[in-house]
């Protein structure tokens, strides 16, 4: 599906132009190009000023939505991140060396309606509440959610908790702007709980993988959960205890305010149009790379502050996640696009 694989696959490729650069010689070898495991084609170019141009291309035109979706990326900045992918764990990027962004929203989102559910992927009504987190691939995380059989308004991928505004998938994926892939969840809290939701979050990936889950590599695909007030807070940062035992290896979740992300545009951006739930469309791959471990997280009782067990009591019983809850080998890809019909489990 990703960048990674196609990194790998390029990098002595990309070693020569690169040493022009290194050594003060300007590069002009012709274009590379490969085929990406997402469908779409990518191409690295060099130019008189020695700077490689990213270019990928969704099924169906180029760039988004027709346009070209060309970025400029500093050549010596991406060899840093092949030689991080390929020799060592990928940093996340300073927030002063990230790309500059730009202020336009991402084209053809204002009124777009999810595929599934036929929601403003937008708009939050009146008494529903927000959840953004990070756990992969963001096409399996997105699906694993709008299936739930009630009390979700809408889901959206997108980009978080990263410092450049407004970015693309191409900047987003270059590591250079500080997001890590990730859903957006707008949801009735009178019909689903926020407990349900972050569980299927635990469940549905590996939170120990640090920058990545399986085959997919880099900053853009790090765990993380990102509260918007301090009862979110208080029962992520409680639930990861508890799992953390339960699965028996140090969680590397990211876990922070989205109020933090304010100063860099905002915690969220949309992904583009052709990302919104994709895996329900025609002709999509089944890609998925996160890692579940096959450990459901523990009763809510048994590590649920006290004060906040009433507010915030689980919608769903434990026959449900029995049932459907998140299993090894990332299966969600193969289920039904429609939401897990109630009363079914």
């Amino acid at each position: 599906m990703k960048t990674t694989m196609f990194r790998r696959s390029c990098f002595l490729s990309m070693l020569a132009p690169a040493a022009g650069l290194i050594s003060g010689t300007p590069s002009s070898t012709p274009s590379l190009s490969t085929s990406s495991s997402r469908g779409a084609n990518v191409a690295f170019s060099t130019s008189p000023r020695s700077s490689y141009s990213l270019a990928r291309f969704p099924r169906g035109g180029a760039g988004t939505d027709g346009a070209d979706s060309r970025r400029s990326l500093p050549a010596v900045r991406m060899i840093s991140s092949l030689f991080g992918d390929v020799f060592g764990e990928p940093k996340l990027i300073a927030p002063e060396k990230a790309l500059p962004g730009r202020k336009q929203k991402m084209p053809n989102i204002d009124g777009l309606k999810h595929y599934v559910l036929g929601t403003n992927l937008e708009e939050v009504p009146e008494g529903h509440k927000v959840a953004i987190f990070a756990n992969g691939c963001f096409w399996g995380s997105e699906k694993g959610i709008w299936r739930l059989p009630f009390g979700i308004h809408s889901t959206a991928v997108g980009y978080c908790a990263g410092f450049t505004p407004n970015p693309s998938y191409e900047e987003a994926c270059s590591g250079l702007t500080g997001h890590t892939e990730g859903v957006r969840v707008v949801y009735d809290p009178s019909k689903i709980s926020f407990v349900d939701i972050m569980r299927w979050f635990w469940e549905a990936h590996d939170p120990a993988s640090g920058m990545g889950q399986g085959n997919d590599r880099g900053t853009q695909y790090r765990s993380g959960f990102y509260y918007f007030d301090d009862d979110q807070r208080r029962l992520i940062e409680a639930s990861k205890e508890a799992y953390e035992k339960q699965i028996g290896k140090k969680i590397t979740t990211e876990i922070a305010a989205a109020s933090d992300y304010d100063k860099y545009g905002g915690i969220w951006f949309f992904g583009e149009p052709y990302h919104q739930q994709y895996l329900s469309k025609p002709g999509s791959r089944p890609y998925c790379s996160a890692q579940p471990q096959g450990v459901s997280l523990a009763s809510f009782d048994s590590w649920a502050p006290e004060d906040l067990k009433e507010k915030h009591a689980p919608k769903l019983d434990e026959s449900f996640w029995k049932k459907y809850g998140p299993k090894r080998g990332c299966s969600v890809v193969q289920e039904p696009n429609e939401p897990i019909a109630e009363g079914s489990w």
